[in-house]
């Protein structure tokens, strides 16, 4: 067994393996960039490297620079986590070359899957159901048509080097084909330095599901079931669940043996993903092998009590695997939701800068929180938005929901943006509950984004009875200042009026015993919490219910979030609730003349110059942050009066770049 091991990676993924070494007694090395200097992965481990500067590109992509770290603190391995060069065949060989093991399968395995065309031919040879298409390179765009034909529409058109959405378009007739073909073409050359397309069948209301494969040295590979990896924004996974809610025994038993065929088939070795689409019948199609650890992987291992990090460290060690198909069950069900530091209100754009509060939920053993952040740290512009991955497990798919509503309800994250209140709204859903979905299900029911409008409170009702009595017991305090004169005790009274969404709501708060009876809709709401000023999770039960809200004091305002509905709220006397109906509307002024920055980050190119003329469409910057590229554009025809910024300089939120009048 190895005494020491280099982590070749960042941010959750690199404490998740830490964790799992410490277990096994083995030392850890960490490698950070100039961003990562006071990261939690890098007090976490037991030695840290510096290898560069904040780009990947300069640093976490530089393997000369981890190979070197790797012989300096005598790393005998490497766990390249994922992404980076996790998937990396030349990575890998230079290891090799300096006697140092990677933690992950061999060379020829990582180049046979990491092609999608070779990968599909060598399925079809291990009896791997595949999608009907055509796995040679395709020549040009006319070809793509007579190919699209003699498949069917509709077609895929697919990068071979593709990843991440990333060379992909779906064509339903030729005049699509033929536009999609260059496009996929021109992106993936752009983002791969391969421009090698192929075609193949599109499976309407498809479904994501993959199998976790382990393989051992010695000729042993297994299964671990299934994920089911459906909720997908934009070909980005967003929620996942193990088991999936749509598979059954045979369909299961059918898939996991298909994947250890391929596993066997490049002789892989360590953990590995191979992914499928599966259609409304359970008939499932190979889509691509993954070489690496999951994002996801907490799932599998709370369903089935397997630490994959230990046995992939056990395999690159040469030991054989501990456990045989006959031990793999599912034990419960378990949800993953991926928080990320971005703004689901503006289109999802990265959010970045200092947590100035960060309290995940208490793990326990239904709640699990793999995070690489901590409070008063930086969510940098640099690396992927990921934040956490909360994790819940149940003794079935009710409870594991209701655990992940709850969890959710209690992670506090203040100083920037998240998508927890999209999270939430989405295993609120009932497609979700019912595990009636599919890749296309977020686009179907959100099709022009994601809006407050889009996540009313469940129920009104417990949000105003919370905040009536929480403005009670301030105004009830404010009563016990010292000072007052005799006589002239200030009486708190019973009568308020919450506005809330411009509503206004009238209600009485009688202090009770433990809390406050409060009166609304001629009903009564017995509130009862601990909650202390100051805090900011209000814990406690409303009519014999449990209630978990968020709560912050803004001035006169008050934010009350409760499962992922966020609502400003005004409690004022009657008298003032009538002179409130009176006050003017601020008129907001116009901007529709500034181009501004919607997320912080590198202004890559500036394609105007002041005193050009525009047109409404005209690209006028491109602006970079978190790997996401954001093209702005004139919303209408004008001329450029002014540039604030240079190509090359850094901008904040809401920063005007330039200006057209």
């Amino acid at each position: 067994m190895f005494d020491k091991i280099l982590i070749a990676n960042r941010g959750e993924i690199a404490c998740r393996v830490i964790k799992s070494a410490r277990k096994m007694g083995i030392a850890t090395v960490a490698v950070y960039s100039d961003a990562d200097r006071d990261a939690l992965h890098v007090q976490l481990a037991d030695e840290a490297v510096h290898i560069g500067a904040s780009p990947s590109t300069e640093s976490y992509l530089v393997a000369d620079r981890i190979i070197k770290a790797c012989i300096d603190t005598g790393a005998q391995a490497v766990h390249p986590g994922y992404g980076f060069l996790s998937e990396n065949s030349s990575f890998c060989e230079a290891l090799a070359g300096k006697g140092i093991a990677f933690i992950g399968p061999k060379t020829r395995a990582i180049e046979a899957m990491g092609d999608k065309i070779t990968s599909k031919k060598l399925a079809d040879k291990a009896k791997v159901n595949t999608i009907p298409g055509y796995t040679d390179v395709v020549k040009d765009a006319k070809q793509a048509v007579k190919i699209a034909n003699d498949i069917g529409y509709p077609v895929m058109l697919k990068a071979s080097a593709g990843g991440g959405g990333k060379g992909m378009r779906i064509a339903r007739n030729d005049d699509e084909c033929l536009d999609g073909f260059e496009r996929a073409a021109n992106e993936a050359r752009s983002s791969f330095g391969d421009d090698r397309i192929f075609i193949e069948k599109f499976i309407e209301e498809p479904r994501h599901i993959e199998i976790q494969v382990m393989a051992d040295s010695h000729g042993n590979v297994i299964y671990l079931n299934e994920r089911e990896c459906s909720l997908q924004r934009r070909h980005q996974k967003v929620i996942e669940e193990a088991p999936s809610p749509f598979l059954d025994d045979a369909t299961r038993k059918k898939m996991g043996e298909q994947a250890v065929a391929l596993a066997k088939a490049v002789d892989y070795e360590s953990a590995g993903t191979v992914e499928f689409i599966v259609d409304p019948k359970r008939n499932f199609y190979f889509l691509e092998m993954n070489t690496r650890l999951q994002v996801e992987h907490p799932v599998t291992e709370l369903t089935t009590g397997i630490d994959l990090v230990e046995l992939m460290i056990r395999v690159a060690a040469g030991e054989k695997l501990p456990v045989a198909q006959k031990d793999v069950g599912i034990n419960g069900w378990s949800i993953e939701s991926r928080v990320y530091a971005e703004d689901p209100f503006r289109n999802f754009l990265p959010s970045t800068g200092r947590l100035v509060y960060y309290r995940p939920p208490e793990e326990d053993d239904h709640v699990r929180v793999d995070t690489g952040v901590f409070e008063g740290g930086e969510v940098s512009m640099f690396y992927d938005p990921m934040v956490a991955k909360l994790v819940t497990w149940g003794e079935d798919r009710e409870q594991a929901i209701e655990k992940m509503r709850v969890a959710l309800d209690r992670f506090i994250i203040r100083g920037i943006s998240t998508n927890i209140g999209f999270l939430s709204a989405l295993v609120a859903h009932e497609k979700f509950a019912s595990g009636n979905i599919s890749t296309n299900t977020i686009a179907e029911e959100y099709p022009d984004g994601f809006h407050s409008v889009d996540l009313p409170h469940e129920d009104p009702a417990i949000i105003i009875a919370v905040v009536g009595s929480i403005v009670r017991k301030y105004r009830d305090r404010a009563a016990q200042i010292d000072g007052q004169l005799r006589g002239h005790r200030r009486q708190v009274p019973s009568d308020w009026v919450v506005v809330m969404n411009g509503e206004q709501h009238a209600i009485a708060v009688v202090p009770m015993e433990g809390g406050h009876d409060v009166l609304y809709d001629g009903k009564t709401y017995a509130v009862r919490s601990q909650w202390e000023f100051g805090q900011l999770l209000f814990t406690g039960v409303v009519n014999g219910e449990e209630v978990v809200v968020q709560v912050e004091r803004q001035n006169q305002l008050y934010r009350l979030s409760r499962g992922g509905s966020q609502s400003d709220v005004l409690v004022l006397s009657p008298r003032a609730a009538e002179l409130h109906k009176l006050m003017p509307e601020k008129v907001l002024p116009d901007t529709s003349g500034q181009i501004a920055a919607p997320m912080p980050g590198l202004l890559v190119s500036v394609s105007v110059a002041e005193g050009d003329e525009v047109k409404a469409g005209d690209e006028l910057a491109v602006l970079e942050a978190m790997k996401m590229e954001n093209t702005l554009r004139a919303e209408r025809n004008g001329v450029v009066s002014r540039l604030n910024f240079a190509a090359g300089e850094s901008v904040e939120v809401d920063e005007v770049i330039l200006e057209l009048e």
